[in-house]
């Protein structure tokens, strides 16, 4: 990227929003949005996700597998939906507008506010925790209600702000973050080595019962990592211009979501220290707490440069794209900077009163779960309507909503594609239903794969029979498969709309 834009940048507040960004100020690369994806994951939120196969009882090889599956599915997933900003040059939720009408949209925009104030407020919490533990440790700093709150605020304050300046300062961050995060994860190698065993055998093995269905808990909770990323590439990858190869673009997903089995096997690897020297924590979930009890007294300044680092990276990432998709949902009201503060004043309030009022952290864990659960045939829906539609879009149809106006392409029947519709209500429907979190939230149909958690492999199959059913027996109007050389011309045509 050009320094001189990016020093000007990071001086000033982005004043676009989810309107189309011009050609000319496409100056990010796929090797930008590797660092926006991998610095919003390399946290100690990853690390908590990694200790899962251990409390869910699994040896660590086991738990090496089922993290590895979960993470490269969930990337496979992933990486078509980073294609959509580079053609449309605005957000996913916008984008999904071709395939659910340009009211249908909302949809997205639920979900990525939901998604964004649930990550979010578990990253200042998993963030806040480790910070005040090691400070606790480091410096015999008391850990009260008091001490957690000025944690948390600090981190939602710091998020806020550089939510607010926007893009670029983001960009800067994550740069940081990508980096610095991953030396100290790798610095956990020297002080934790000495401990580790990686015969870990766990209280589950392969033959036993209950073996199955830890396995493919673990690695759907792996997945959801990938996942739940599905709404906000867009938000990123608009400024990568058009005609960057798409195979490349692709890549930098994988590449990122791969990059985070550092902070993943941290996690791991860490849990099963704990679960052999400090089996409480692990008995009362509290894996942090587990982490720094058995942590060496030089680590904890490690521990909290990375809850510093890492809470800062997720929370931008969450929240920025939030703010920018509401502005698009209010646009007379609500510009991009003052629907992040909304947001962000909105996600800071929920975090305390969950935090000191209601107890919801593990409430939000189980709730981020089930947002997880509806993204993903959403996701599904948006990534066979771009391979069916060829890779056309008219960016300038797709902001028929944010101008106010009617008509266009994608207006279907007054704003709403039944067909993306009608397979993704009955599809996340189904889904939560077949949800296995036990002691947290167990669907009606939870317990007919015998304990198994097969909700994602149900949701996204169903999604996939239903919309290409609905596609076949309702075909969509011939317009929005643009000219019959869709591939040559899609650039163009963007480029008319965009002019006109």
């Amino acid at each position: 990227m050009n320094n001189n834009n990016n020093e000007k940048s990071l001086s000033s507040i982005e004043t676009n929003g989810v309107e189309q960004i011009p050609d000319h100020e496409r100056d990010a690369r796929p090797g930008d949005l590797f660092r926006l994806i991998f610095g919003g994951a390399n946290t100690f939120a990853t690390a908590v996700l990694g200790s899962f196969p251990v409390l869910f009882g699994l040896s660590f090889q086991a738990g090496v597998w089922a993290i590895v599956l979960g993470v490269v599915v969930g990337a496979l997933i992933l990486a078509p939906m980073g294609l959509f900003g580079p053609l449309n040059g605005t957000n996913n939720a916008v984008s999904s507008g071709a395939h659910f009408g340009v009211h249908g949209r909302i949809v997205g925009s639920f979900l990525s506010l939901l998604t964004a104030i649930a990550f979010f407020s578990l990253s200042v919490w998993s963030s806040g925790d480790a910070l005040v533990g090691g400070a606790k440790r480091l410096i015999d700093l008391p850990e009260t209600d008091l001490t957690l709150g000025l944690a948390y605020g600090l981190f939602a304050l710091l998020v806020l702000t550089v939510c607010i300046y926007g893009f670029r300062i983001m960009l800067w961050v994550n740069r940081i973050a990508v980096w610095a995060a991953s030396l100290l994860f790798l610095l956990g190698i020297f002080a934790f080595a000495p401990a580790f065993d990686s015969q870990y055998a766990g209280s589950v093995a392969l033959g036993q019962a209950g073996f199955w269905a830890a396995f493919i808990g673990a690695a759907l909770v792996a997945m959801s990592n990938p996942i739940s990323f599905g709404a906000f590439l867009g938000d990123w990858s608009r400024y990568i211009p058009r005609e960057t190869p798409k195979g490349q673009i692709m890549l930098a997903v994988i590449a990122a979501q791969l990059a985070t089995l550092i902070p993943f096997l941290f996690g791991l690897a860490t849990a099963t220290i704990v679960a052999i020297k400090a089996p409480d924590y692990i008995a009362a979930n509290n894996y942090v707490g587990g982490l720094l009890a058995v942590s060496p007294s030089w680590f904890f300044l490690p521990v909290c440069l990375i809850a510093v680092i890492g809470g800062m990276s997720t929370g931008t990432t969450s929240l920025y794209g939030t703010g920018l998709d509401m502005s698009s949902v209010f646009p007379r009201v609500l510009s991009r900077v003052k629907a992040t503060l909304l947001i962000g004043v909105m996600s800071i309030a929920f975090i305390f009163i969950g935090r000191f009022a209601a107890n919801l952290v593990q409430s939000v864990s189980t709730f981020a779960v089930l947002i997880i659960t509806c993204t993903t045939p959403w996701m599904v829906i948006m990534i066979i309507g771009l391979v069916v539609r060829r890779g056309f879009y008219c960016p300038d149809d797709l902001q028929v909503f944010t101008r106010g106006e009617q008509g266009g392409r994608y207006w279907f029947n007054h704003g709403w594609n039944w067909r993306g519709l009608g397979a993704w209500i009955p599809s996340a429907l189904v889904g939560l239903c077949f949800v296995n979190l036990p002691g947290q939230f167990v669907g009606p149909l939870g317990e007919l794969a015998g304990g198994i958690d097969v909700s994602l492999p149900v949701t996204l199959g169903l999604a996939s029979v239903i919309y290409l059913t609905l596609l076949r027996l309702f075909p969509e109007p011939r317009e929005v498969f643009g000219p019959k050389d869709a591939r040559s011309q899609a650039g163009e045509s963007s480029a008319k709309a965009q002019v006109a």
